[in-house]
């Protein structure tokens, strides 16, 4: 259905009209004067929709990119030409590489000054050049106004059909400020895809047949009821579930059949566990570097394991992989059809799964670190805040003890409760949390390295300034980019360059920025901080200090450094 235009209407508000005709009530950005006419729209639709400014464009790009996985819609960023689409850039390959709906929209120069390098003038199509190893699926340019609803449908169907992923939608200047008499498109609904009886046949034939088989559950188009499918499908076969790389709420992880996060930083067992599997199979992930161990634990092109790939883009399957079955199937699909294939009445791979599970539970327990115990942070932060709460972290050595030591909710019983960058963005977690905060009523937590911390977080000026609440930013300080350090010591023992930090006091920062702040430290400390934290009303930021030597979950630099001179 369309809505016929009675009178001519400004494009720029057309375009409003357009986002809300497709359910957005929220979109971020940085404003510029290249779509004037959008942000006037913003205004004459305020009680329908709101437009978020943010501090950065790739703060905007990555909160639009949070807002994509909370609400399996695309999320919705503006940005100016140039320098605003080039900031904006690093959340569109987030969203990319985790396969989450999103639509860029770029100011751009008017139509009569293209092709001269015009102030900020760039060729998105080339800077953005869609493809599957590019950085969105489409990039679409206006050059009829009256064609802009058409275009803005076409986004929103391009962003969630088959691989979700980012689109961009170029916006010349003078294509804004004309009437235009074309209504708004009634709201996307993307066209899915089903596996074939056939195909289930066989799948079904073949994990019969299994001694050992695992799945891997991952990539976008999740819903709740597919979620829910995948846990019944799970308990009627008795089979052990691991979630590819910061997919970790796709099953719930106090289930009995889970086994873990298959990413980096993996549990030993698990990786063995995986590469001893007859059968994988895997559910929605691309299986990219980080699930695979680097293409170790599966071998590519053909892996020694047998091979079901379920993935809702066609292009995805074969290319990296070849296997005994390849379905294209949206997860929506997929998942119940999994669900309502009749299991054996009894399975040889019991004792298999259970300890699976065994592994998992036992790779929860840490071992004690003094003064400052990041186990038992994330322990005392999940007594402190109820199920349902929403974590988000960037890159960094220090998302370990979360990824490792927190137990995600499955999506089906309270939403997305994990936003993370598969891509391994540094900056993320921070503008994902606030955009988390300001889009639903539920405790939001960011857990954020130093460096990380200090790409993107001015956006606490966002939190504050648009009234979230219910939002913890957890720093923790070690006074280096963990991360490169760690591969220093092992490539370069002692040899340290680059990755040394020099910190301003987090708490101070934080409180110029009208959050409540608090300081951490030795364990002791944290449970009385994190009380007030969560007592306190309004945002509040813990300061961890923490020893530069403790590196990981698992190890320490003193010990990474003494084995690879041991080595040498």
């Amino acid at each position: 259905m369309t809505r016929q235009a009675a009178t001519p209407v400004l494009a720029g508000h057309r375009l409003v009209e357009a986002l809300i005709a497709q359910g957005v009530d929220t979109a971020f950005g940085v404003p510029g004067e290249s779509f004037l006419a959008v942000l006037d729209g913003f205004h004459e639709y305020r009680e329908q929709i709101r437009f978020v400014a943010c501090r950065q464009e790739g703060g905007a790009a990555f909160m639009a990119e949070a807002q994509g996985k909370l609400t399996g819609r695309p999320g919705i960023c503006f940005v100016t030409r140039g320098p605003g689409a080039t900031n904006a850039s690093i959340g569109l390959h987030t969203a990319f590489q985790d396969s989450t709906p999103m639509i860029l929209f770029i100011g751009q120069v008017a139509s009569d000054q293209r092709d001269r390098e015009a102030f900020q003038e760039v060729d998105y199509r080339q800077m953005f050049g869609p493809g599957t190893l590019g950085m969105a699926k489409w990039v679409g340019e206006v050059h009829d106004a009256e064609r802009l609803p058409e275009y803005v449908a076409r986004a929103f169907h391009t962003a969630m059909q088959g691989r979700p992923g980012p689109v961009v939608l170029v916006l010349p200047e003078d294509m804004l400020t004309k009437p235009i008499t074309a209504p708004v498109v009634a709201p996307a609904r993307p066209a899915e895809a089903a596996p074939t009886p056939a195909a289930l046949a066989e799948l079904r034939e073949r994990l019969a047949a299994a001694q050992r088989p695992l799945v891997i559950a991952g990539g976008g188009g999740w819903t709740p009821d597919a979620t829910a499918a995948l846990q019944r499908f799970a308990e009627a076969w008795q089979l052990p579930v691991g979630c590819a790389f910061r997919f970790q709420d796709l099953f719930d992880n106090a289930h009995p059949n889970y086994a873990g996060d298959v990413g980096i930083g993996i549990n030993p067992k698990l990786a063995a566990r995986v590469k001893d599997a007859d059968l994988v199979l895997a559910i929605g992930p691309r299986l990219g570097e980080m699930t695979t161990g680097g293409y170790t634990l599966l071998q590519a092109p053909r892996p020694a394991q047998q091979l079901i790939h379920i993935h809702a883009g066609a292009e995805e399957l074969g290319r990296v992989y070849t296997g005994e079955l390849l379905i294209n199937a949206s997860m929506s699909q997929a998942a119940p059809a999994l669900a309502a294939l009749a299991a054996p009445a009894a399975v040889p791979w019991r004792d298999w799964t259970q300890a699976a599970n065994a592994d998992y539970r036992a790779n929860l327990e840490p071992t004690p670190v003094s003064p400052l115990d990041m186990a038992e942070v994330i322990r005392l932060i999940d007594a402190q805040l109820p199920e349902g709460t929403i974590f988000t972290n960037g890159a960094g050595n220090y998302s370990g003890w979360l990824h490792r030591f927190h137990r995600y909710t499955g999506l089906h019983r309270f939403g997305k409760t994990q936003l993370a960058p598969t891509s391994g963005a540094m900056g993320y977690g921070v503008p994902a949390a606030v955009a988390a905060a300001l889009l639903q009523d539920r405790w939001v937590v960011n857990i954020a390295g130093d460096g990380d911390f200090l790409m993107t977080g001015q956006e606490l000026a966002t939190a504050t300034g648009y009234g979230a609440k219910k939002l913890l930013v957890v720093v923790v300080d070690n006074g280096t980019y963990g991360t490169i350090r760690m591969h220093q010591e092992r490539e370069y023992p002692g040899r340290v360059s680059g990755s040394d930090l020099f910190n301003p006091d987090f708490a101070k920062l934080a409180e110029a920025f009208g959050f409540v702040a608090f300081k951490a430290e030795r364990t002791e400390e944290v449970g009385p901080a994190l009380q007030a934290a969560v007592a306190a009303g309004r945002p509040a930021l813990l300061h961890l200090r923490l020893s530069s030597d403790v590196s990981t979950s698992r190890s320490t630099l003193t010990a990474i450094r003494e084995a690879a001179l041991r080595r040498s």
